[in-house]
């Protein structure tokens, strides 16, 4: 059953959909070891949480698009990916408090050609952002090549 809630963005959850969803950092931006620590995370939670089907973490945000797993709702995912990121970086950082900004974007991806666009989207951002000239050797890149 849809499911909709509105903050200042709207949120849409339907089980068994797949979602694209990005979630900016609040201040500052991520050196490279934090941009690694960040995907390390997206990436153990695949499979218990969520399939992962791509993430891209960028220095000052991050796409993700993954289907949650049975019994896991989208905001409690987000809740995991943002709040366990946020713990581990405060810690490698030796600060507290938040990392990322409170809300987050979400869109339940609806046919192929808007997964491929989101994916193609995702490969763009850290070429455009001058973060490399590689998306497939960035080292904040993640593709799941397992996904038919």
């Amino acid at each position: 059953m849809l499911k909709i809630t509105k903050r200042n963005l709207p949120h849409w959850e339907l089980p068994g959909s797949v979602y694209f969803v990005t979630f900016d950092v609040l201040t500052g931006v991520l050196n490279d070891d934090e941009i690694i620590l960040v995907k390390e995370h997206l990436v153990e939670g695949k499979n218990k949480f969520y399939t992962l089907h791509a993430a891209v973490v960028m220095n000052t945000h991050v796409h993700a698009i993954f289907r949650p797993a049975e019994g896991f709702t989208l905001s409690r995912i987000l809740k995991g990916m943002k709040g366990v990121s946020a713990n581990k970086l405060n810690h490698k950082r030796g600060t507290k408090g938040s990392v990322w900004q409170d809300e987050s974007f979400d869109r339940i991806l609806r046919d192929e050609k808007e997964y491929i666009e989101k994916v193609q989207y995702m490969l763009n951002n850290p070429i455009k952002a001058g973060l490399t000239e590689d998306t497939w050797n960035y080292i904040g890149w993640y593709f799941n090549d397992e996904i038919e």
